[in-house]
């Protein structure tokens, strides 16, 4: 039998005073956005503001149905968003706040599973890591310099 050992690399920002201008500027679109998520079924709100290689940023929140599962993830609304308008852009930075509408989450919430599915098909398709930064909606915020740290065994156009 083999083994395989997988390490992640993640830089933890103890606040949010941490981060760089820019960085801090990203942040806080996704977390105007992220109080701006439809989300009366769940009530966990979720912003997603991403970078394009242009300079482009663009905004997206949680968009919930009543007929779970139609509604669709804050990350995967901005991300299809900048596929279909901006198709020739490659990502560069994506910034994530998340949290309960009732009160403070202030632990560091990635993405779910089937956002980062959603993320790695850019990532691929781009050839370029996407840095991914999130956090709850106070407290420590995660950056990862590219989304093979958080889904290291990629299910991707290669599998096919």
């Amino acid at each position: 039998m083999q083994e395989i050992r997988i390490e992640t690399k993640i830089s933890v920002f103890e606040s949010f005073d941490e981060l760089s201008d820019s960085e801090k500027e990203y942040m806080n679109k996704a977390i105007e956005i992220r109080k701006k998520a439809y989300a009366p079924y769940s009530k966990f709100l979720v912003g997603a503001a991403i970078v394009l290689d242009n300079g482009v940023v663009l905004q997206g929140s949680n968009q919930e149905n009543a007929a779970y599962p139609s509604g669709l993830c804050a990350e995967r609304v901005v991300i299809f968003y900048a596929g279909a308008n901006y198709p020739e852009n490659k990502i560069v930075k994506m910034f994530i706040s998340a949290a309960p509408s009732d009160r403070e989450a202030t632990s560091p919430i990635p993405p779910c599973g089937s956002c980062r599915q959603s993320i790695s098909e850019y990532e691929v398709k781009q050839d370029l890591p996407i840095e991914i930064y999130y956090m709850g909606s106070i407290g420590p915020i995660h950056k990862s310099d590219s989304l093979k740290n958080l889904l290291p065994f990629m299910f991707d156009k290669a599998n096919l």
